[in-house]
């Protein structure tokens, strides 16, 4: 039945059909856009080289830092630029130095590119350091860097354990 009707009718098949097609996507899209976008992640925080702060920085985000930073920085992917200087700690699952940082480096992953200037410890999971970087410090390899490092005695006795292990 149904064969014999299209096939007699191929006028009001294209017209029923191209109704029905175009609606069905432009409300869909339409929702799917505006559900989609508050869930989307947002871009890196992005601090210029003329500007300079004075305090510390918390967010789950990401910041690119290309000014000067006087203070704590806590984020979830640190990219500190080559005109940067950063004056503090910096805490992030992921850190990417190619400027200059003065005071402890801790995080899951760290990366010293060529340009980088580091004066002060880096508590780290997994490490890189470029040829050419430059570091003053200590570098100590820990399975939750982000976990410690504010008041507390069993991790500072872990880190004092594994340097006196490392000593021998």
């Amino acid at each position: 039945m149904f064969s014999k009707s299209r096939i007699n009718e191929p006028g009001p098949k294209a017209d029923a059909d191209k109704p029905k097609a175009p609606e069905a996507p432009m409300t869909k899209p339409a929702m799917d856009f505006t559900a989609s976008a508050p869930k989307g992640k947002a871009g890196a925080s992005v601090l210029s080289s003329d500007l300079t702060v004075v305090g510390n920085l918390r967010t789950t985000g990401d910041i690119q830092v290309e000014g000067t930073v006087e203070g704590d920085i806590r984020a979830h992917l640190l990219t500190v630029g080559e005109s940067a200087t950063i004056r503090g700690e910096i805490v992030a699952d992921d850190i990417v130095v190619n400027g200059r940082v003065i005071g402890r480096v801790r995080g899951l992953k760290v990366r010293l590119t060529s340009t980088a200037r580091v004066e002060g410890d880096i508590i780290h999971k997994t490490i890189a350091i470029e040829s050419g970087a430059h570091f003053e410090g200590s570098v100590q390899r820990q399975e939750d860097p982000l976990a410690n490092g504010r008041p507390g005695t069993a991790p500072r006795l872990d880190v004092t354990a594994a340097a006196a292990s490392d000593a021998e």
